[in-house]
């Protein structure tokens, strides 16, 4: 009965001095969508009405009411209601939809809205395409419009994520916060949050204090890139988020359905923890907290078992912090210099009988993925995890190109794409010329667009252990909050249409056309973003 209107438009199509139809800009497209006559106007008089008298419910239907109120002055109440009924935004849980948890159906007619979804998460979703719907400028309004439209809307993945790096430069709990706002508002679902590395460790342990007393903080950065004539600021530099802070930022991602991925390096990208503890090294220091970006030598010891002790303490910690099912452990870029010459490292590997130091990470990883698991958790690790052999459970997350993800999903485990050719935002988006300093690369936004993470080489039935994508953002050049909204937007967009839309519906100059809107939304935010692609 929905696209019976298609053939009413059809019939009125005659009709003279029609008023035009609003634009309809969308990002994430929406799976299906087609639009009616007409316009549903609310005044501060329209109630949101919801289905259910639950806290989570009229939280949900809250960040319409503060979007109206903080946008154009409109003091909507929400209310109780059992049904839809003219000149009302009904908001419904209807758990017999059997929806999918982050589909929703919306229906906007002249009359009144109705939003419904199966689960609260497609509620939260639907709620962000209402407020798409509006004006994209703040501004004191007696009324707003909607458009009348039919949406029948769901995810193509399950996993739609972003990193933040806030080891190589740390962001404030505000920014944090900005950010899974960011994450919600494209209807993306998971922060992968990169708490510890080599140039700082940023997590409270409070059975390690010297992780943050000493691993927090760097004696000075390297200003530009690195080479032969470098340079550095003589600054010293730093800091953490406490457990409170933590608990906070988790309780604010999971009110806006973002899970929150913690990773906690290892074995290499080390150094922070190494300064702080330096016993849990090969050599046993002196180590320092590091100042240049690239990778180090020296990285957890893997034959001494007070290694294992520690991160199995540390990763207690962090999952009493963190509900997620996924904790990344890292297990990229682990140079294994100092375990060949390592005396206990070389008597581990001969005790078990290992050929090489990349058998001796397979261990290493495969007897943390055992902690983890033991403790109802799944691990998740870099490509470079295959090396030496696949932990039996593990996640890989492909970034060195597809190679790593394609073998992990033919050998039947859950891969995430994320690519650096495709998925890197520290990497050039614009003219060079015109650029602030980045990491390397050009990754401009049509190529983010451009980019299908399911591997043509899978097979139909190995499709389904691509789980989705993520955008990374590593942070060696992003020292203010500022920087990284400008690095992320409007690419941030592209990978969420990707990861969101259904593939045939994908098109390039379609999408341009409607972020040309949407950075409407972002003046009105105040984000910095790039401007390039749209000049």
């Amino acid at each position: 009965m929905v696209w019976l209107f298609v053939v009413v438009a059809a019939l009125n199509g005659c009709s003279t001095k029609e008023a035009p139809q609003p634009e309809i800009n969308i990002v994430p497209k929406p799976a299906k969508m087609v639009q009616e006559k007409g316009v549903f106007e609310l005044n501060a008089e329209t109630p949101i009405v919801v289905n259910e008298d639950s806290a989570e419910i009229k939280q949900i239907a809250g960040f319409l009411q503060a979007h109206l109120s903080d946008f154009y002055g409109l003091k909507n109440k929400v209310e109780v209601g059992d049904l839809p009924v003219d000149k009302t935004v009904f908001i419904s849980l209807d758990k017999n939809l059997n929806l999918g948890k982050e589909a929703y159906t919306l229906s906007i007619n002249p009359k009144r809205i109705v939003l419904k979804a199966s689960a609260p998460n497609g509620l939260f979703y639907g709620v962000q395409t209402l407020i798409q719907l509006l004006p994209h400028s703040k501004k004191q309004l007696a009324q707003v419009t909607f458009p009348a439209l039919q949406i029948e809307d769901s995810p193509r993945f399950s996993w739609r994520g972003m990193h933040l790096d806030v080891s190589r430069h740390f962001m404030p709990v505000s920014f944090i916060k900005k950010y899974i706002d960011y994450i919600a508002m494209n209807k993306m679902n998971v922060f992968h949050w990169h708490l510890t590395d080599d140039q700082g460790w940023r997590i409270e342990i409070k059975k390690y204090p010297k992780l943050t007393q000493v691993g927090a903080w760097r004696k000075e950065t390297l200003i530009g890139h690195p080479g032969k004539d470098s340079k550095y600021d003589g600054k010293r530099y730093g800091g953490f988020y406490t457990q409170d802070q933590i608990k906070e930022i988790v309780a604010y991602a999971k009110a806006r359905y973002v899970t929150v991925v913690p990773e906690i390096e290892m074995p290499g990208h080390a150094m922070a923890a190494l300064a702080a503890y330096p016993e849990l090294g090969c050599t046993g220091g002196p180590y320092q907290v590091g100042t240049r970006w690239g990778v180090y030598d020296d990285v957890y010891c893997a034959g001494k078992e007070k290694t294992f002790k520690f991160l199995e303490d540390v990763l207690t910690e962090v999952m009493a912090l963190f509900p997620s099912q996924y904790i990344h452990i890292g297990g990229d870029e682990c140079p294994k210099t100092r375990w060949k010459a390592c005396p206990y490292d070389q008597a581990r590997m001969k005790k078990l009988g290992l050929k090489n130091e990349e058998e001796l990470q397979s261990y290493f990883v495969q007897r943390i993925e055992k902690f983890l698991n033991a403790h109802g958790r799944k691990m998740i690790g870099w490509d470079e995890i295959l090396e030496g052999g696949l932990a039996p459970n593990a996640v890989i997350m492909s970034w060195r190109g597809e190679k790593g993800g394609i073998a992990a999903a033919q050998a039947h485990h859950s891969v995430i794409m994320t690519p650096g050719g495709y998925c890197y935002f520290d990497h050039y988006q614009g003219k060079p010329e015109s650029e602030p300093i980045a990491f390397g690369g050009f990754t401009p936004l049509k190529k983010v667009y451009s980019y299908e993470p399911v591997p043509k080489e899978l097979a139909p039935d190995e499709y389904k252990y691509i789980l989705g994508s993520q955008g990374n953002v590593w942070t060696e050049y992003m020292k203010t909050p500022a920087k990284v909204e400008y690095m992320i937007f409007p690419r941030m967009a592209a990978l969420a249409e990707v990861l969101w839309s259904p593939k045939a519906s994908r098109n390039y100059d379609d999408f341009l056309k409607r972020m040309r809107s949407e950075v409407k939304l972002y003046d009105a935010y105040g984000i910095n973003y790039c401007k390039d692609a749209f000049k």
